[in-house]
């Protein structure tokens, strides 16, 4: 009696460890891309499109120009980031693509009902180009809102430039963070790095701006 006990307790917890583990794995294969893509969208978009405006704002205080500045780097940006995007992620589908193909060739008739198991399998987890292309893009435009939703309301130009540094590094800040909990990377180190290098883009921008308008260039 004592025998069958244990035999009735150990054999459905195997069952249940070897059920988990694919699922985990191939649910983190699929997310991985998009999540990627989206990442560096999103603080492409804000680092790139805070950094025009405040260029921008070093030799012009109108506010209008500003935001319709910041509007062209978001248009500009979001397109440019989904046609790289989709162009980049294409190019490795050819490459996976093509090294299945070479696979399935080379395997011999022997291995033809693995083959097949295995195609199946990787096929799911192939990269999707249009959809890095979709998050690249919808990620760069969330960011690149940020600066100009902070210059919106503002008629002072000095308040307005020194709005859209702060709420730029409170969104650096959580893109860092973000990224450092996906990459299960320290969240210290990974912060300060984003936010440095956020504020580095946009005073040497401002510096370089301010200093070419210094120089006799008029707007």
């Amino acid at each position: 009696m004592a025998a069958q006990n244990q035999v009735q307790i150990t054999i459905p917890k195997q069952h249940d460890d070897q059920n988990q583990a694919p699922e985990e794995d191939f649910d983190y294969s699929q997310r991985a891309q998009w999540l990627r893509a989206a990442i560096l969208g999103a603080n492409d978009g804000l680092v790139s499109v805070a950094s025009l405006m405040m260029g921008v704002g070093a030799v012009q205080e109108n506010v209008k120009t500003m935001i319709l500045t910041g509007f062209a780097g978001l248009f500009a940006g979001a397109c440019s980031m989904a046609i790289g995007e989709f162009v980049s992620v294409y190019s490795q589908l050819d490459i996976e693509l093509a090294q299945m193909k070479r696979d399935k060739t080379t395997g011999g008739q022997n291995k033809e009902h693995q083959q097949q198991e295995v195609e199946e399998s990787n096929k799911e987890q192939l990269p999707n180009p249009f959809q890095a292309a979709g998050a690249s893009s919808i990620a760069f435009s969330l960011g690149a809102i940020v600066p100009i939703l902070a210059a919106a309301f503002i008629a002072d130009h000095k308040v307005r430039l020194a709005v859209i540094v702060a709420a730029v590094s409170l969104a650096l800040l959580a893109f860092g963070g973000v990224g450092a909990f996906l990459g299960r990377s320290p969240m210290v180190k990974s912060c300060a790095r984003v936010l440095i290098g956020g504020w580095m883009a946009m005073a040497i921008t401002f510096g370089l701006t301010r200093l070419i308008g210094s120089m006799g260039l008029e707007m």
